[in-house]
């Protein structure tokens, strides 16, 4: 293990327990068992550090994600798991990205850079992958311009991930794929208006 990726678990478990404002640098080199000065020569400053650990759950999570997706078949029944992936990681009291970018929303946007601003851009670069799959399979239009789908389809999950509704339960994998059927898929199914 490199000092760098040492580091970086420290980092991580402090971020789990303690949060963002009660991370130091001091006691991230103190724990790793490196000195300040080798830690500010990998890190320049807590925001490097933070927002190094929180990219690299970024990335575990969207691996995990990906992997739970790529494990299912068709794109309306990956909408639906999708809903299901958003809903856990906002119930999860445990998740740490989630519970950071709501608790200390400043110093999460601060650390990671993009903040939740980024998410609508990360999660269209998450799903378009999938949107492809379908254009290919045939289960949207041909013509589906791909990149602005995405960002169409991240905001709808994000919404049905995070806000509760009168009409769509979105713990109820039934309700949420009729809202798909409904709405989400005869749209993307239908040729873009020019």
């Amino acid at each position: 293990m490199t000092t760098r990726e040492r580091l970086l678990d420290v980092a991580d478990d402090l971020l789990a327990d303690k949060g963002i404002r009660a991370t130091t640098m001091s006691t991230v080199a103190e724990r790793a068992e490196v000195s300040r000065a080798w830690l500010y020569r990998l890190f320049p400053d807590k925001n490097a550090l933070v927002g190094a650990a929180l990219m690299r759950l970024v990335e575990t999570t969207w691996e995990r994600n990906h992997a739970e997706l790529e494990a299912i078949d068709g794109f309306e029944d990956r909408l639906v798991a999708g809903v299901a992936i958003g809903r856990r990681a906002y119930d999860d009291p445990g998740a740490t990205l989630m519970r950071l970018r709501t608790v200390e929303p400043e110093e999460f946007a601060a650390a990671i850079g993009v903040g939740v601003a980024g998410l609508v851009p990360d999660l269209a670069g998450f799903w378009h992958r999938y949107l492809g799959e379908a254009v290919r399979d045939g289960d949207i239009h041909p013509e589906t311009d791909l990149d602005e789908a995405a960002e169409w389809v991240a905001r709808v999950m994000i919404s049905l991930g995070s806000v509760a509704g009168r009409h769509v339960d979105a713990d109820d994998p039934q309700s949420v794929r009729r809202h798909f059927r409904r709405y989400v898929l005869p749209a993307l199914r239908c040729a873009p208006a020019h």
